[in-house]
């Protein structure tokens, strides 16, 4: 399984509360509908069978990207919650939970800002292939919102009515809200504060289920969406889906090497000693795909590179639950690159919108399968930013191949951070 598509106890390890349901999703099968229904949408072209195939195709892709929309907002509150009171209670542990934790923290936000920084010039220089704009039509391309301005993004920041704003989608409003609330749920008596968290897992768990039901019927509304995207822009959909893979995975690749020079920096590791104990580690995580697969390897190269056992012992597993260092500058990079896609300009609020929500949903969100993890932690910075969440139904089928990048990225600064947090206690 992967590092997204493990199961709810696999991805990230103990750190998912344990209400949580194990929910699969078919990731090979999600990618063989895409690939069919672009396929079919090509060969399909011009041909008198065309029209009858999208009256069917459209509505049966619509009908499943708003199943899959209905679960978003719910489901991101429950998980926002129930994530930062575990996280408070991790702090909770000790001066070296809070160091480990503030460490974390400062990396998540500064990989949103790296994204945010580098990924429009970037989509610049490397422009989207000519044709992308007819891939979203059939209505990917819906808006989820205005581009917010500078004082449309600073009164978001705080909701005036938390209702108007779960129907309005004004996802930066909710994020901020429930986060909020979570930390005031922790400073409640220990009776109290266990019958919300317990609450909130519930419906977390409960919203889990739901989406895992529209999930397994991925493969059907993607090869719609598909032959939709295909009908009408040919064979430059399958030029997109290869620029946007190349894209967001170079980010990710950044957070790769910026490990490295956490460990040379921070915990003054030499650069080929680093990297020669991390070649096991490295080579679990592209085999498994897996965060939590990958800890006895991690343990080890800890000890390679002499971090004290007591540490990591303590720093590996909370990282494995609690870090992901590639999602907030990954995630964000994908909603810039819908941005793009749907010609959208960018401007200074979006990011700084962005940057807020991709920082929040990411610290202390506990662990989840590919495909939720796709949805639930993109659509949320999509939303905040003004941007349509219909093509991440498209996007979704080939994360499997970001995914690797995600995974080797992860694994490999939670050893740097390990060793870090080591020399500074």
């Amino acid at each position: 399984m992967n590092e997204e598509g493990a199961p709810i106890e696999g991805r990230q390890g103990g750190g998912t509360p344990s209400a949580l349901p194990d929910v699969r999703v078919p990731a090979l099968w999600t990618f063989a509908g895409l690939a069919a229904g672009l396929l079919a949408g090509m060969l399909t072209q011009g041909t008198s069978l065309q029209p009858l195939l999208l009256s069917v195709a459209e509505p049966l892709g619509a009908l499943w990207l708003r199943a899959l929309k209905m679960t978003i907002v719910p489901l991101v509150a429950a998980l926002l919650v129930t994530g930062i009171v575990q996280m408070v209670a991790a702090a909770g542990a000790g001066a070296m939970a809070r160091r480990t934790l503030g460490l974390f923290a400062l990396l998540l936000f500064a990989g949103a800002v790296l994204s945010a920084v580098v990924v429009p010039p970037l989509v610049e220089l490397l422009p989207i292939p000519q044709g992308a704009t007819a891939a979203l039509s059939g209505g990917l391309a819906e808006r989820t919102g205005p581009v917010p301005g500078i004082a449309d993004f600073i009164a978001s920041i705080v909701p005036q009515n938390i209702v108007a704003a779960a129907a309005s989608d004004a996802m930066l409003s909710i994020v901020v809200f429930f986060a909020i609330l979570a930390l005031a749920i922790t400073r409640l008596a220990d009776a109290p504060r266990a019958q919300l968290s317990d609450l909130f897992e519930a419906i977390a768990g409960a919203m889990l289920i739901v989406i895992g039901w529209v999930l397994a019927l991925a493969p059907i509304g993607v090869l719609a969406l598909g032959f939709v995207v295909a009908a009408n822009s040919g064979g430059a959909a399958i030029g997109v889906l290869m620029h946007y893979i190349l894209t967001v995975s170079s980010v990710g690749v950044a957070i790769f090497l910026g490990a490295y020079m956490v460990a040379a920096v921070a915990a003054r590791q030499g650069p080929l000693r680093f990297a020669r104990a991390l070649l096991p580690v490295q080579a679990v995580a592209i085999s498994t795909q897996s965060s939590l697969a990958s800890l006895p390897a991690m343990l080890e190269a800890c000890r390679r590179l002499g971090v004290r056992e007591a540490t990591a012992d303590f720093v590996l597993p909370l990282a494995v639950a609690l870090f992901r260092a590639t999602s907030p500058a990954m995630n964000l990079a994908v909603a810039i690159y819908v941005a793009k896609l749907a010609g959208i300009p960018i401007t200074p609020a979006m990011l700084a919108a962005g940057v807020a929500a991709a920082t929040l949903t990411t610290l202390g969100a506990p662990s989840l399968p590919g495909s939720i993890s796709f949805v639930t932690s993109i659509a949320p910075i999509a939303v905040a930013m003004g941007v349509p969440i219909g093509p991440l139904a498209l996007l979704v089928a080939v994360e499997m191949l970001p995914d690797i990048v995600r995974t080797l990225g992860n694994v490999t600064m939670n050893v740097a951070v390990t060793a870090t947090v080591d020399r500074r206690s």
